[in-house]
């Protein structure tokens, strides 16, 4: 196996665990996760829709076929996390900065999928006729 392979599927692997591990927190309506989609005034349906969509993305970037997409979907919701962390949040959220570490870890992942499997994202776009 290529050494390109095994570090693509480490980075599948570490940024869906990431996101799968995150669900647990906002499907269960866990203290910390209602603070946090309160303060940015999307609660419940932030919390509830942003989990739905990392599930999405996780199970997509594991899919050989659709990791790119995964990845696209992924990198769009840790790109409106660290805009929140930023914004809004602060980036030591409640005390501590695991939040925003683990969006950027995942967006470093994803940004580096979708680089590697834009190929698969061209397969989307239309043919131009000309």
């Amino acid at each position: 196996m290529k050494l390109t392979t095994v570090l693509l599927w480490v980075l599948k692997i570490l940024a869906a665990v990431i996101m799968l591990q995150t669900l647990y927190f906002k499907f269960t309506g866990h203290e910390q996760s209602v603070k946090l989609f309160t303060m940015l005034n999307m609660e419940p349906w932030g919390r509830i829709g942003t989990g739905v969509g990392e599930l999405i993305a996780s199970i997509l970037i594991l899919i050989p076929a659709t990791t790119a997409i995964g990845a696209l979907i992924g990198l769009g919701l840790m790109s409106g996390a660290i805009f929140f962390h930023f914004t809004t949040l602060g980036i030591k959220f409640d005390g501590d900065y695991g939040l925003f570490i683990y969006g950027v870890i995942v967006w470093v992942c994803c940004l580096i999928i979708v680089g590697v499997k834009r190929e698969q994202l061209l397969k989307f776009l239309p043919k131009r006729t000309s």
